[in-house]
């Protein structure tokens, strides 16, 4: 080692040639190395986060109903499809679940929510809650009635006033005009079982021959519709002709009370119902139900179509139309290979 006093007149010069000959040495690779590793300290801008799912509260009214099941998996499917976070609720069948649900969603800090309501009324209370928190609030396949409707951004729904029409056309049609009718009612209180009786009630009214013997509700359920049209076979026997039913599962509880009764549905009684399942569609190929009025359950890509407009900005109508169709067992074993629920 060289010591040179401070200021040493050849101290630079010196160190410049010792540097220089030491580089000369030093292995290229290693160079490389050292320059690697200097970068290795280099500050670098942080990587971008990964984008926040969407977060979606939906409250099902339940499992009441194949029609109901299928719309459930459409929603849960296109909100997996779409990269969305589900939080899924099942009330049962009670409002009150539903309500806590709401709350339940509100209190997570969802984006949106989406809403099946079992009935109309008794959600005022509830969806201004909602609104307060700003989370757009999506109602699905029902209605409800509110004194501000914009407690509600969007309805996606099929017409039940017209499915009721529909059904009521076809059975003046079937019937010449002539028919004592026993009508199995949905849910009391819900907007289906309301507009489906409005709509039907509207075409018959005109045709003095089209009576209603009994309405009663069968609560959208296969086996209430069974227990039920046992009722009313005892009640008011040959006079009935006809069976109107809210949904397809009601009208097949009520061929099984109908074959029990010793009667041959689809012939000695005529039975139109709404919604178009599976399930409908085999029993018109077996000649058990006359016809079936389709209210499409899968509702997905519209609920989801919806809410990514409204990410962006853009506005939605208020009431969103599901199309739908009539069939009957002139069609049914055509169309059956094609259901999707």
């Amino acid at each position: 080692m060289i010591r040179f006093p401070r200021n040493h007149p050849t101290m630079l010069s010196t160190l410049r040639t010792r540097l220089s000959a030491l580089i000369r040495v030093i292995p290229r690779s290693s160079v490389a190395a050292m320059a690697a590793a200097a970068l290795a300290f280099t500050p670098v801008a942080a990587q971008e986060a990964p984008a926040r799912k969407t977060v979606v509260g939906f409250s099902q009214v339940g499992a009441e109903s194949a029609w109901r099941t299928s719309e459930t998996k459409s929603i849960k499917d296109e909100a997996e499809k779409r990269g969305v976070d589900l939080k899924f609720a099942d009330a049962q069948g009670k409002q009150a679940a539903q309500i806590r649900a709401i709350k339940s969603f509100v209190t997570q800090k969802v984006d949106y929510i989406v809403l099946a309501p079992i009935v109309e009324t008794g959600w005022d209370e509830v969806l201004k809650e909602v609104q307060k928190a700003k989370i757009p609030v999506i109602l699905v396949d029902r209605g409800v009635n509110v004194a501000d409707d914009t407690l509600y951004t969007t309805l996606i729904a099929s017409d039940f006033v017209e499915e009721g029409r529909m059904a009521g056309e076809w059975l003046v049609r079937k019937t010449g005009g002539t028919a004592g009718i026993v009508e199995l009612q949905g849910t009391i209180g819900s907007a289906p079982a309301i507009d489906r009786q409005t709509g039907f009630m509207e075409a018959i009214g005109t045709h003095r021959g089209m009576k209603i013997l009994k309405t009663q509700s069968a609560e959208f359920t296969r086996a209430k519709g069974k227990e039920v049209m046992q009722a009313l076979l005892k009640s008011a026997g040959d006079a009935i002709t006809a069976v109107y039913a809210h949904n397809d599962d009601m009208a097949l509880g009520a061929i099984r009370a109908i074959e029990e009764a010793g009667k041959k549905p689809g012939t000695d009684i005529i039975v139109v119902s709404i919604d178009g399942v599976k399930p409908a569609f085999e029993a018109m190929a077996a000649g058990k139900l006359n016809a079936t009025v389709e209210c499409n359950p899968l509702l997905g890509p519209m609920v989801f179509d919806a809410i990514e407009k409204l990410a962006k900005g853009e506005s939605v109508p208020k009431f969103l139309k599901q199309q739908d169709r009539l069939f009957d067992q002139s069609t049914a074993k055509d169309e059956l290979p094609k259901r999707q629920y």
